[in-house]
């Protein structure tokens, strides 16, 4: 499988993920579709437990679905050999945790942290230091190159992250709740920055947030439940770029997400609002499709 300029640049059909807890058997993932374009910016938004992490874990290798297909920029996710997997995991993807202490040893200093992923691609050693100072001053960090992580502030942390995601120049970046530990005004220092790295390197962006207002900041939010994409919220305008600014003023538009098999996930509440149970008749009228309670 060969990537195409026109195809999507991450793409989900039909996923399935169960865990297997002592004698429990755990769902994660339900039958999940979903497709995004190269230097799309996309969150992904759902209750604890609604699959978005095991999602992430998917898409960065360190997880296999137990059902469907995943490919990201043409590569067959499910086909690679584990030093394929590998070779993946250096070159294609970025990963961002929520938990700043995973994305950094604390006894090497920011730069060393940054340049340590070029070391396992070979890069010159010439190369790996211009690169990475670089990279720090990218995310505003160019004055604390010699500085360890616990000389850093959360939000400091979490910018040497993005650089050492950004090493080895992934065009896909995954990020898990990145400002989840971070205070409000350096959760929108970090959000600016996601913008920069997509205007300036055109790396496809998905975040897994719990920001409410996450849909005023990114061109496109999908709501994830259950372990099944649900809706998904656009703007009717076109987007520009991701800013830390909730931009109220910009007209949304909800959509209900229909799968492969044609099948929808209808909110609770507008079941409970027609008392829809169980059961349901299903009609075809004027090209409407209507949906009542059982008779």
């Amino acid at each position: 499988m060969t990537y195409m300029d026109n195809s999507p640049y991450v793409m989900c059909e039909d996923l399935f993920k169960i865990y297997k807890i002592a004698d429990l058997e755990v769902v994660a993932l339900r039958g999940l579709d979903l497709a995004v374009q190269n230097g799309e910016v996309v969150a992904i938004v759902g209750a604890s437990g609604s699959g978005k992490s095991t999602l992430l874990n998917i898409l960065a290798g360190y997880d296999a679905p137990s059902a469907g297909r995943v490919s990201v920029g043409g590569k067959d996710l499910l086909q690679m050999s584990s030093r394929e997997v590998e070779e993946y995991r250096r070159i294609d993807v970025g990963f961002i945790w929520q938990q700043t202490s995973r994305n950094m040893f604390p006894y090497l200093t920011a730069m060393e942290n940054v340049t340590l992923p070029m070391m396992l691609t070979n890069t010159p050693g010439r190369e790996r230091s211009e690169r990475a100072r670089d990279l720090l001053e990218l995310v505003g960090l160019g004055h604390r190159l010699d500085h360890t992580p616990e000389k850093l502030s959360g939000g400091e942390q979490q910018r040497v992250a993005i650089a050492v995601a950004l090493a080895n120049k992934p065009p896909l970046l995954l990020a898990d709740e990145p400002t989840g530990e971070l205070d409000d005004a350096t959760a929108a220092e970090i959000l600016d920055l996601f913008g920069s790295v997509n205007q300036d390197m055109g790396t496809t962006i998905l975040i897994v947030t719990h920001d409410p207002d996450i849909a005023y900041k990114v061109g496109r939010v999908v709501m994830i439940r259950d372990g099944k994409m649900s809706t998904e919220i656009r703007r009717k305008v076109t987007f520009e770029r991701i800013q830390s600014e909730a931009d109220t003023d910009a007209t949304l538009e909800e959509f209900v997400l229909v799968d492969a098999s044609g099948r929808i996930q209808i909110p609770q509440d507008y079941l409970d609002q027609i008392k829809i149970g169980e059961r349901a008749r299903v009609q075809v009228e004027d090209g409407t499709v209507t949906l009542r309670p059982e008779e």
